[in-house]
């Protein structure tokens, strides 16, 4: 994905050097590089939905995981309604969740809305306000959230998210934001060792341990 985002902005005319510190600021200033393409460059955000996210060989890389979709089926979906918040669009979402499996364990969808103008993302405000609104949730610390982006948990905190959870695969490297970083090197803003709010797992199935009064099993 992060090569596809990179190539995208080279042909805005950048070099590469340029293109990966543009990607880098954008990625940092708004949480999602497209964010600020659309409001710098006049950049169609369905035509970059289309050549970055949508071109991805989704199939050759994600498989379903039978652990995890037992993972999801051993909610307890009496105490908790499971959504899947993401910065991607929604047909990005649904094709993910599809070849996962598990396009039959969540209730819905909250995505990035390309074909609004001005659309929010993770992690502004409005993006969890939206989510809390959609999901027909009043009460912030009845939210149980997690992400694998540390903006994305400070987002959330900031609007009183009760239990956060910062996925992290610890020891991998990806391209974020146009450089490469190892991921499991930093944490969301504000952890403390022992800080029962924003938990750091390396593993989903640890959320057992993290959040055991939702599990049945």
């Amino acid at each position: 994905m992060g090569q596809r985002i990179h190539a995208y902005f080279l042909t805005l005319g950048l070099s590469d050097e340029e293109a990966s510190e543009l990607h880098l600021k954008y990625y940092t200033q708004y949480g999602l590089a497209l964010r600020g393409l659309t409001r710098h460059h006049n950049v169609d955000p369905l035509d970059f939905d289309q050549k970055c996210d949508g071109s991805l060989p989704l199939e050759d890389m994600i498989k379903p995981d039978p652990a995890l979709r037992q993972l999801f089926q051993d909610i307890n979906r009496s105490k908790v309604r499971v959504w899947a918040l993401t910065n991607a669009y929604r047909t990005h979402a649904e094709r993910v969740l599809r070849i996962l499996k598990l396009d039959d364990q969540v209730e819905g969808i909250i995505y990035c809305d390309y074909a609004k103008p001005n659309f929010v993302c993770k992690p502004e405000l409005q993006f969890y306000i939206d989510a809390m609104e959609k999901a027909n949730v009043q009460d912030p610390e009845k939210c149980l959230f997690v992400d694998d982006n540390q903006g994305n948990i400070d987002g959330a905190r900031k609007l009183g998210w009760g239990r956060c959870v910062h996925f992290c695969e610890s020891g991998l490297e990806a391209m974020e934001g146009g450089k490469i970083k190892k991921l499991g090197e930093t944490h969301a803003e504000g952890y403390v060792q022992g800080d029962k709010s924003v938990a750091v797992i390396s593993d989903l199935q640890e959320l057992r341990d993290v959040w055991p009064d939702i599990f049945e099993k």
